[in-house]
């Protein structure tokens, strides 16, 4: 079985959960200098580092400049 991290949803296979994770909204990041919002997977490549992936966007940093969109959500409300 493949767990996401995120929503801790199970799948029978790693191309299933690979599927998933693109659209997952718990692993969702929000760049404050740019605005885009994006998958958590997409600003990473090492799972320590973290950047924008947009190409004309210098945000960089988990809880720095990527917030994750839940926390974005609640303060909203």
């Amino acid at each position: 079985m493949h767990t996401c991290r995120n929503c801790n949803q199970s799948f029978r296979t790693e191309l299933a959960l690979e599927l998933h994770l693109d659209g997952c909204e718990d692993g969702q990041l929000l760049c404050q200098v740019c605005g885009d919002r994006f998958a958590e997977r997409e600003a990473t490549r090492d799972g320590w580092h973290y950047a924008c992936p947009n190409a004309d966007c210098e945000g960089e940093g988990l809880s720095e400049d990527l917030i994750d969109v839940r926390e974005v959500r609640a303060a909203t409300h």
